[in-house]
């Protein structure tokens, strides 16, 4: 792991912040100063310091949920000035990770998490996330048939943000999905997939010459937004922690299992 992603993650310094720190000369790293960010460190093993304080990997982990609005970026911080999720949350959740992101006009669950293990086996799964999808237009058979087969497009940028390099992008199967109301002027339907990223479900629809008007992540596996209002947060009730302890334990399993077999 980066020397600057091991101290963000495991203290209150955001990645900038460790950045300045560790070319200032104030981290040592098994005694000797480091002032390379990207210097790899081993997260279990590597004796980290900074400021004069040892840096302790986390074992224990919280994972809070956040109920983002619209119109913030899932970012520590924006060039343009822009709010991020960072500007609302509480300073004590300052270095939390979020599992994934949700663009700027998406709303909805947000995972985040003290545990860089944690917010990687969550975002590299294939758990189901819900949507609820406000589109322009009716729901056409040709989008019913590519949400049961699958889609690949060599140009998917129409629905992808300006600056993405993502150019082309296979489209898995949707879990499944469930139309709620289909009229000329607009539709909502839920949807469940595995991913969610680059814009897919934006992406998706753009390929039908539709736009999406209103677009909000209700669930994620077993994490449900529940009453929670927007801009707030709570933490994981005792089952979902006890549904993310089994799938943790599980992953670990067929890491080491595929680790076995090479």
């Amino acid at each position: 792991m980066r020397l600057n992603k091991f101290i963000a993650h495991h203290t209150s310094y955001s990645r900038r912040e460790a950045d300045k720190a560790i070319q200032d000369g104030y981290v040592r790293v098994d005694g000797e100063i480091q002032e390379n960010p990207a210097t790899q460190v081993d997260e279990k093993e590597a004796d980290v310091w900074i400021s004069g304080k040892k840096v302790a990997p986390r074992d224990k982990y919280t994972v809070i949920v956040y109920n983002k609005p619209k119109g913030e970026l899932v970012t520590k911080s924006d060039p343009r000035g822009r709010k991020t999720i960072y500007d609302s949350l509480d300073r004590k959740y300052k270095h939390f990770i979020p599992v994934g992101r949700l663009d700027y006009a998406t709303e909805g669950v947000l995972l985040l998490t003290d545990a860089s293990k944690v917010a990687t086996a969550l975002m590299n799964s294939g758990l189901e996330r819900i949507y609820k999808v406000k589109i322009k237009g009716e729901i056409t058979q040709a989008m019913e048939d590519a949400m049961m087969n699958g889609l690949e497009l060599a140009d998917a940028t129409a629905g992808g943000h300006e600056l993405s390099d993502v150019t082309s992008m296979t489209f898995a199967p949707f879990l499944g999905y469930k139309i709620q109301k289909n009229e000329h002027n607009y539709s909502i339907l839920k949807i469940a997939i595995s991913e969610g990223k680059n814009r897919e479900i934006r992406r998706f629809f753009a390929h039908f010459g539709t736009d999406v008007a209103d677009l909000k992540r209700i669930s994620f596996a077993e994490v449900e937004l529940n009453n929670l209002p927007t801009g707030k947060t709570r933490f994981l009730s005792r089952s979902e922690y006890s549904a993310l302890f089994t799938f943790l334990k599980e992953t670990e399993k067929k890491a080491r299992e595929r680790g076995e077999k090479r």
